[in-house]
């Protein structure tokens, strides 16, 4: 069994002139990462692989996350692959992981991820929202057969927020 979670990066700053790429979080976006890390940490689940996008706001989400579930950046992985907003290459980078991993985390963008959790889930997701974490799992044992996985959690920040 494989299982894939995605979460998309915490809310972004338009405050700044920078590319894309170098766009900074926000505080919610930071406080927001602090959180889902923290749900997610109390799910206990068994993570064997982290990589992120490259870009500040992916990065800087995977980060907060990680040291929140005492997850060590030195394993973290940082692939340009992951920056891609169809799903198109997200999908082929999922479907190339290496088959030793069970349970991959996954730090991006949208609509990329919607896409992803509306193709291999098996709920609709209209949206998901900024630092939004998807978990599906698929009875497959290989990355590259994966097909309609089971969509297991969602963890959105609306939801902690009381």
């Amino acid at each position: 069994m494989k299982t894939l979670i995605l979460i998309r990066h915490g809310k972004s700053s338009w405050d700044y002139q920078v590319n894309d790429q170098d766009r900074p979080l926000k505080e919610r976006g930071i406080n927001d990462g602090h959180l889902v890390g923290a749900e997610l940490k109390s799910k206990h689940i068994q993570i064997d692989a982290v990589f992120s996008s490259p870009a500040n706001r992916a990065l800087h989400t995977c980060m907060i996350v990680l040291r929140k579930l005492g997850f060590p950046l030195k394993r973290l992985e940082i692939t340009s692959e992951l920056y891609d907003f169809s799903g198109e290459d997200v999908l082929r980078f999922v479907r190339n992981l290496d088959n030793k991993y069970q349970t991959v985390l996954i730090f991006g963008h949208n609509y990329a991820f919607t896409n992803i959790a509306n193709t291999l889930g098996n709920k609709s997701i209209d949206n998901v929202p900024t630092t939004g974490m998807v978990q599906i799992n698929f009875k497959e044992d290989r990355w590259e057969a994966i097909s309609k996985g089971i969509t297991e959690r969602t963890i959105f920040p609306k939801q902690l927020k009381k």
